[in-house]
């Protein structure tokens, strides 16, 4: 069974539905030691004043504060010490003139003192004080009631609880306070290939994302949640755990078995269970995305690739589970610039995950295919927001920046080519680095504008030098070349590669189709060269050899990309490193070794994160390590600088 979406509805409708909807949780009374980021249901009153008594706020001598007013640095006024106080005894001393009583902090002030001095401003000797410094009536005392007086309002309904109400409630004398009950959200993960993390993964299965990353986020708004685990694509099992779901929760929140093609069950589920009022959304990612109401309760289906899940919670249901546990929307927006021209489905709201970089402003590198990548959810800090009446983003353009959480830089920044090598030397360094693969050209376009502290590139020029014109050509200065290490350049094939693919002209026959990678990569440089040197030796045009090539417009950005094109059987060919290759199991056809190098800004040569990255290329132990990568290998250059 088939079923086609209801109309789509915009953002804004969805909105509007979602602040419509209300739901009674009702009010609990809970000891204030419980009370943390609850949400107070009615107002709190002082019991008692705050403090109950005029009491020292500093170590020092009770003091009448008129036989201070002559004292001086060089002419102290002695007073005779009749007597001490210390907190949490009533005094039994009175404080006369030309007499002082000691007290601490906090002690109750014995009769006839109005103020304290600083015992930092006193000598004693003798039974006497001497005081080099006035003090005013009042001084360095806390008045009865100062704080709050009995029967003060001190903190009114709907007031989120941190450690500083809860303070006050206290010190008013209150042990207990009402709270609206939390909402009870229910998570259940669905599809016949899902398997809960910890189980053996078989064939054609994959461990479950969403359940986990979901639950984390009701957690973050005040929630409280129940995991309901993984359930087939099976109608009967999903209606029968949601229906379980809705016994003890207020909202229940499914993950997958949302789109058309699986016969939308959770629409159908939603649909016998409740009133379904929202059936699609046009929005990119969570086109599919359903939501319902049965009673006082609301579902949300949300789509089952993690990333469009985790979107579509973050822009839609994150704020109405806000709503209802009074906690203020947390949305930190940053201004940004954007880096990369960005396209996008013109009639669709789309949310692109974005990297987030921080120099002298923010600017942005957005993902391009993301909606079922796992590692989108860890490399992405944010996303923008795409009107639906734009079809690109030109770079350069000033953006809003939704961020998953508070953004923290990272130690390293490293923007450029893709390699496996620079995954060792991270993980061997122990630096905190942000990755962004944008190519070897990208990757020193960022390094010229301090976008990155450095950047792996391989660019091999038409005169067989690598890097080195591509640094001049871009007008990169105060930058060094540090040598790298060399690696293989081949033909990515699956197993015994069945086509007999060996050279760059058998990419022109009609039953081979290519993956090639994105412009301004290393690798892309290379093909194009090889490319124009076949075009010539046939005596064509480069236009007409890659019009030729089916699947040359079909573009991957990294290494990793291209062998899984391939693993798949989306393309029967395409150009990467051989470390990949052996890694998925592919053939591997030698083109040519190539020199991946880095190119560090001078400027962050001093800091520490910068330095042990170098220093672990220069080591032993990533001379020994780097032998795990079949196809990389350190050179007598490894480590060497020049300058630019």
């Amino acid at each position: 069974m088939r079923k086609i979406f209801r109309e789509l509805k915009s953002l804004d409708e969805v909105r509007r539905i979602l602040e419509s909807l209300t739901i009674d949780l009702g009010v609990e009374e809970i000891d204030i030691l419980e009370a943390y980021n609850r949400v107070l249901a009615e107002d709190v009153y002082a019991k008692c004043d705050v403090p109950p008594f005029d009491r020292a706020t500093m170590d020092g001598f009770a003091v009448k504060a008129e036989d201070t007013f002559l004292a001086e640095e060089d002419k102290p006024i002695k007073l005779k010490i009749v007597g001490s106080v210390k907190a949490g005894v009533i005094p039994s001393v009175e404080v006369e003139r030309g007499c002082a009583v000691e007290i601490s902090t906090g002690a109750v002030m014995p009769k006839g003192a109005n103020a304290v001095v600083m015992v930092e401003y006193t000598t004693s000797k003798d039974n006497y004080v001497y005081i080099y410094k006035p003090v005013a009536p009042m001084e360095n005392v806390a008045s009865a009631g100062s704080d709050a007086m009995a029967g003060e309002l001190i903190v009114r309904k709907g007031k989120v609880l941190s450690a500083r109400e809860i303070g006050l409630i206290a010190s008013a004398g209150v042990d207990r306070v009402k709270v609206f009950r939390r909402p009870r959200v229910a998570i259940i993960s669905t599809g016949d290939e899902i398997v809960e993390v910890g189980n053996p993964l078989d064939g054609g299965k994959i461990y479950d994302v969403n359940l986990y990353t979901i639950t984390s986020k009701v957690r973050e708004c005040g929630c409280l949640a129940f995991s309901m685990g993984v359930v087939g694509d099976d109608y009967h099992e999903i209606k029968r755990t949601v229906e379980n779901a809705l016994k003890m929760c207020d909202i229940v929140i499914t993950s997958g078995s949302t789109s058309a093609g699986l016969g939308d069950v959770i629409y159908r589920v939603f649909e016998e269970l409740g009133d379904v009022l929202v059936h699609g959304i046009a929005v990119k990612p969570g086109k599919p995305t359903v939501i319902a109401k049965a009673k006082n309760k609301v579902l949300f289906g949300l789509p089952g690739y993690p990333v469009s899940a985790l979107m579509i919670f973050e822009v839609i249901v994150a704020p109405f589970l806000r709503k209802l546990t009074g906690l203020r929307e947390k949305r930190n927006v940053v201004k940004a610039v954007l880096q990369v021209k960005t396209y996008s489905d013109v009639g669709r709201r789309e949310f692109r995950p974005v990297a987030v970089v921080k120099t002298d402003r923010f600017v942005v590198y957005p993902f391009t295919s993301y909606s079922g990548s796992v590692s989108t959810l860890a490399k992405a800090d944010g996303f923008i927001e795409i009107p639906e009446n734009v079809a690109f983003l030109e770079e350069g353009e000033e953006v809003d920046v939704i961020l998953f959480g508070d953004y923290k830089p990272s130690d390293l920044v490293i923007i450029g080519s893709h390699c496996l090598g620079v995954d060792l030397l991270i993980e061997l360094s122990g630096v905190d680095a942000k990755v962004i693969n944008v190519g070897s050209t990208g990757g020193l376009l960022a390094v010229k504008r301090g976008e990155a502290d450095l950047s792996g590139t391989h660019l091999l020029d038409e005169s067989g030098v690598y890097n080195v014109p591509f640094i001049k050509r871009l007008g990169l200065k105060d930058v060094i070349l540090v040598k790298g290490y060399e690696r293989e350049q081949g033909f990515l094939v699956a197993k015994g590669n069945p086509k007999g693919i060996r050279s760059f002209k058998d990419l022109l026959r009609e039953d081979v189709v290519f993956i090639n990678r994105n412009p301004g990569s290393g690798t892309r440089v290379l093909i194009d060269m090889e490319l124009r040197e076949l075009a010539e030796k046939m005596g064509v045009s480069f236009e007409e050899v890659v019009k030729k090539i089916k699947g040359y417009d079909v573009e991957a950005k990294t290494h990793t990309a291209v062998a899984v094109a391939v693993l798949m059987g989306k393309a029967d060919v395409g150009v990467g490193i051989r470390t990949v290759a052996d890694r998925y199991g592919l053939d591997f056809i030698p083109l040519r070794p190539e020199e991946f190098d880095f190119v560090v800004r001078k400027d962050r040569l001093s800091k520490d994160s910068v330095r042990r990255f170098i220093e672990t290329l220069r080591s032993e132990e990533f001379r020994e390590a780097v032998k795990r990568l079949p196809g990389i290998r350190v050179s007598e250059r490894t480590g060497e600088t020049l300058e630019f």
